[in-house]
């Protein structure tokens, strides 16, 4: 059974969707080059970029407080377990079709206006 044009563009949306989140910044370089008008795309190409932002914050923290033993690494492994997580969640999301916000992620990827 051949798909119509509208399941066409939600598999094209739901397939951006989940590169922008799978490949981090890369990936929210393509979706805003390449679907910048779809909202669907571009709201997870939002949250991806947090995730980033979020990836870096984890590093530097753990650049810092790595120094003080047992306490500096475990913190470090608990952000980052985090972090892969809520990575985890927006890929299970930017394919179910729908606008689903990652949890703490997607509060920020609101105020972003591209």
């Amino acid at each position: 059974m051949a798909k119509g044009k509208g399941s066409k563009k939600s598999d094209d949306s739901k397939l951006f969707a989940f590169l922008a989140v799978l490949l981090s910044i890369i990936g929210f370089v393509i979706a805003l080059a390449a679907k910048r008008d779809d909202k669907y795309v571009m709201y997870y190409a939002k949250q991806s970029l947090v995730l980033f932002f979020g990836w870096i914050i984890v590093w530097i923290i753990g650049a810092v407080i790595g120094f003080i033993p047992v306490v500096g690494s475990v913190v470090y492994y608990v952000l980052s377990i985090g972090l892969l997580i809520l990575w985890i969640l927006g890929l299970v999301y930017s394919v179910s079709g729908e606008m689903k916000a990652i949890p703490i992620v997607g509060q920020f990827a609101g105020k972003f206006n591209f």
